[in-house]
């Protein structure tokens, strides 16, 4: 998890959440933005294709920039900026057919295994 912390009213924005993205080809394909108890903020533009693997909480994401397609389990949903998207921990999900500029925020929240819910 990102170990920053934030005072109260904190803001985030994508200049600085971009500028914390790893460089290619390492081991972590999101930067980390802030996190506060079992939340974690974090900055994903996927290379393509995405290669992610389900993730043991559950996941909310906020399309930033950018167009594209969003696949969580047997479901495919075309999105673009404002979109707000949920994996649930363990699902299989991925973004595909992105645009050049496509980049989301991901929050990582609730115990392992995921909330019931």
């Amino acid at each position: 998890m990102a170990t920053s912390s934030a005072p109260d009213g904190a803001r985030f924005t994508i200049v600085a959440a971009a500028a914390k993205l790893p460089p290619p080809g390492g081991p972590r394909l999101s930067g980390g933005v802030f996190a506060h108890g079992s939340m974690d903020l974090r900055y994903y533009k996927p290379p393509r294709p995405d290669p992610q693997t389900p993730h043991d909480q559950d996941e909310l994401y906020f399309v930033a920039s950018g167009t594209g397609a969003f696949v969580c389990g047997g479901t495919r949903h075309a999105i673009g900026p404002g979109d707000a998207l949920f994996a649930p921990a363990h699902a299989v999900h991925r973004f595909e057919d992105t645009s050049d500029d496509f980049a989301v925020w991901v929050v990582f929240y609730g115990a392992k295994g995921g909330e019931d819910g």
